[in-house]
C-alpha cells in the first residue's frame, strides 16, 4: 500500500480512505508496545517461577524501599526545583542571571556518576572523613559519627541533586507564562510577595509542577546505577538480581510487572490531579516581570539557595572528575576508552536518527488523519519513556529471542541450516530498546513544532500538486528543522547516559561509556574511569544550553530586553 492510500467503496457512494501514514502510525505503536506486552505475558504465564519465594522474602522490602525513595526524591526535587524557579523568575538578587541557566547544569550529569563521586568523597577512606580525623584526632570509626553515603538517605540526596532540574525547568516556564495582572490583583488584596507565591503563583503552576514531579518519579524508578552502587533494594535492583544472579527470567518479568504498576499509578495520579480542572489566566496582557528586589540577608539567602544545588549537583562532581581525568587519563586510554567512546557514539547516533525519523512519521501521520485510533496509537508509542529501562530490556529480549529461535528452527527443518542467534546478543537489540524507550521524546518535540505550522500551508502545497510526502519534505521539514535537531540531540544524550537497558542488552564483552564507568566505579576505580564519565557529562551540556535559551524566551512578548524594559503587547 503506497503513501497515496487506497479507497474502499461504501454505501451511498461514501468512501473511506485508509492511507499509509495512518496505517504506519498504528503499526509503529503496536511494535513499540510489544516489549511491554511481552513482559506482562511472561509474568502471567504459568510455569516455573520464583514468585512465591520473592513474595515471602524480598518483595515487601522492594515495595517499602521504592516507596520511601520516591517520596524522598519527590519532596526534595519539588522544594528545590519550584523554590529556585520562583526565586530566579520573580525576585532580583545578586547572581540571578547566572543561576537562571546554571540551575539546569546538574541535568547534564547522570545520577549514577554523582553517586560515584560523592561515595569517593564521603566514604570512610575518602578525603572528607580523613580530614576530619586528622583535624580532631579521631582514630577509628567509633570515635565519631558520620552519615553513611551508601544508604537509602544517600540515594535520596544524590537523586534529588540530579533530578530537581526537571521540576525547575517546568516550574520556571509556568512562572514566566503567568500574567502580571493576576499577580498585581493579589498585591492589591494585601498579599506580599511570598503570600502571592503560595496563594496565586504556585496554584496556577500546579500542572507544570505535577508533570515535572511525575518525570522525576519515573526517572527514580528507572535508576539502576545509583541503587546498585548504594546497595538499596528497589524493584530495579531486584530485577537485575533475579535475572542475572538467580537466572530466572520469569521471576524478573513478574517483578517488572509490579514495577509497571508503580509507573501506571504515577501516570494515573498525574492525570487525575488535572482532571476536570482548568488553569487559565484572566488577562492576555503580558508585561515584563518587574520582580521583587531582595536586599541584605534576604538577598544573601536567595543567592545561597540557588548556589547550593548548582555546586553540589554539578560543580563538585564535574570538578572531581576533571581533577581525576588530568591525572589518570592514561589509565583510561589504556582501558580501550576510544573503542567504548566509538560504541557509545555509534549506538546513540544511530538510535537518534531512527527515533527522529519514526517520530516525524508518526507526528505527520497524526496531523494528516488524527482521530481516536491514531491518538490512541501515539499514546501507546509514547508509553516507552515512562517504562523503566530494565523492564523494557526484558520485553525486548523475549520477542527477539523468540524470533531468532523461530527462524533457526524453520531454516534447520527446511534447508538443514542452523542460523543461531541473529538478533539476540547483538547491538541491534540495544538500538531497538533505545528507540522504543526514547520515541516519546522525538514524537513530542516534533509534534509540538508541527502544530505551529498553519493548515493553510498544507492546502497551498496541495493546490500546487504536492502530495503528503512532498509537502513534508519541502514545507514542514525546513520550518521545523530546529525542533528536529533538538529532538535528535535529546535522544542522543539520553542514549549516551542510559545504563540499565544497556547492561542487560549489550553483547558479551561489549562496553559503552556508561557500562564502562559503572563497572570501574563498582570496582572502586572511579579515577581510572573519570575521563569516560566526563565525556558523558560533556555530551549533556549542549541540551542544557538549548533548554536554557528556550525557557528564557518562553514568556509571551519576550523581546530579550533587560528586566523591567519589556512593554505590554
Amino acid at each position: 500500500m503506497g503513501l497515496a492510500g487506497t479507497r474502499f467503496g461504501g454505501a451511498a457512494g461514501a468512501f473511506r480512505r485508509i492511507d499509509g501514514w495512518t496505517l504506519g502510525t498504528v503499526l509503529i505503536a503496536l511494535a513499540a508496545s510489544i516489549p511491554i506486552v511481552a513482559v506482562i505475558g511472561l509474568a502471567l504465564t504459568p510455569g516455573e517461577s520464583v514468585w512465591g519465594h520473592l513474595a515471602s522474602t524480598v518483595l515487601p522490602l522492594y515495595i517499602r524501599t521504592t516507596l520511601l525513595l520516591m517520596a524522598g526524591v519527590g519532596l526534595g526535587t519539588l522544594v528545590i526545583g519550584a523554590g529556585t524557579a520562583w526565586l530566579v523568575t520573580m525576585c532580583r538578587f545578586p547572581g540571578r542571571h547566572i543561576f537562571e541557566w546554571a540551575l539546569l547544569l546538574p541535568m547534564a550529569i547522570p545520577a549514577y556518576v554523582v553517586a560515584y563521586v560523592y561515595t569517593d568523597l564521603l566514604e570512610y577512606a575518602g578525603p572528607v572523613q580523613e580530614a576530619l580525623r586528622a583535624s580532631f584526632g579521631w582514630t577509628t570509626r567509633g570515635d565519631y559519627w558520620f552519615p553513611e553515603i551508601r544508604s537509602l538517605g544517600g540515594a535520596i540526596a544524590v537523586m534529588t541533586l540530579a533530578f530537581y532540574p526537571y521540576v525547575y525547568l517546568l516550574s520556571r516556564v509556568a512562572f514566566l507564562e503567568q500574567s502580571m495582572c493576576v499577580l498585581e490583583v493579589s498585591r492589591t488584596l494585601g498579599h506580599g510577595p511570598w503570600r502571592s507565591a503560595f496563594r496565586v503563583a504556585l496554584p496556577l503552576a500546579r500542572p507544570a509542577l505535577v508533570i515535572g514531579l511525575s518525570l522525576v518519579l519515573m526517572e527514580t524508578l528507572n535508576d539502576f546505577g545509583t541503587v546498585d552502587y548504594f546497595a538499596v533494594a528497589t524493584f530495579t535492583a531486584g530485577i537485575f538480581d533475579v535475572w542475572l544472579n538467580m537466572n530466572s527470567v520469569s521471576g524478573a518479568a513478574q517483578l517488572a510487572s509490579v514495577l509497571l504498576l508503580f509507573v501506571l499509578v504515577v501516570i494515573h495520579l498525574e492525570r487525575r490531579g488535572r482532571r476536570g480542572r482548568r488553569y487559565h489566566h484572566t488577562s492576555t496582557r503580558y508585561r515584563a516581570l518587574p520582580g521583587y528586589p531582595l536586599r541584605g540577608g534576604a538577598a544573601a539567602l536567595a543567592s545561597l539557595a540557588c548556589l547550593a544545588p548548582v555546586v553540589l549537583g554539578f560543580a563538585v562532581p564535574a570538578g572531581v572528575l576533571g581533577r581525576y581525568a588530568l591525572t589518570h587519563y592514561a589509565d583510561t586510554l589504556e582501558a580501550d576508552f576510544l573503542t567504548y567512546t566509538a560504541n557509545s557514539l555509534g549506538l546513540s547516533a544511530t538510535a537518534a536518527v531512527i527515533t527522529v525519523a519514526v517520530g516525524t512519521f508518526m507526528a505527520y501521520g497524526a496531523r494528516l488523519r488524527g482521530g481516536p485510533v491514531v491518538t490512541a496509537a501515539t499514546r501507546f508509542a509514547s508509553l516507552g519513556y515512562a517504562v523503566p529501562g530494565a523492564v523494557l530490556a526484558i520485553g525486548v529480549v523475549l520477542p527477539t529471542a523468540w524470533l531468532d529461535n523461530t527462524v533457526d528452527a524453520v531454516l534447520d527443518s527446511v534447508f538443514g541450516i542452523s542460523t543461531g542467534l541473529l538478533l539476540s546478543g547483538s547491538v541491534f537489540v540495544i538500538i531497538i530498546g533505545y528507540v522504543v524507550r526514547f520515541l516519546a521524546l522525538s514524537f513530542g518535540t516534533i509534534e509540538a513544532s508541527l502544530s505551529k505550522v498553519t493548515a493553510s500551508m498544507d492546502g497551498a502545497a496541495r493546490t500546487l500538486g504536492a502530495g503528503p510526502m512532498a509537502t513534508l519534505r519541502r514545507v514542514h521539514l525546513p520550518v521545523m528543522r530546529g525542533s528536529v535537531l533538538t529532538a535528535a540531540i535529546l535522544v542522543f544524550v539520553d542514549c549516551m547516559k542510559e545504563l540499565p537497558m544497556t547492561v542487560i542488552l549489550r553483547p558479551f564483552d561489549f562496553h559503552t561509556l556508561a557500562t564502562f564507568v559503572h563497572q570501574y566505579a563498582s570496582d572502586e576505580l572511579l579515577a581510572e574511569s573519570s575521563l569516560a564519565a566526563l565525556t558523558i557529562v560533556a555530551s549533556g551540556i549542549l541540551p542544557v544550553i538549548l533548554l536554557s535559551r528556550t525557557i528564557g524566551r518562553s514568556r509571551p512578548g519576550h523581546t530579550g530586553a533587560p528586566d523591567g524594559a519589556g512593554a505590554t503587547p
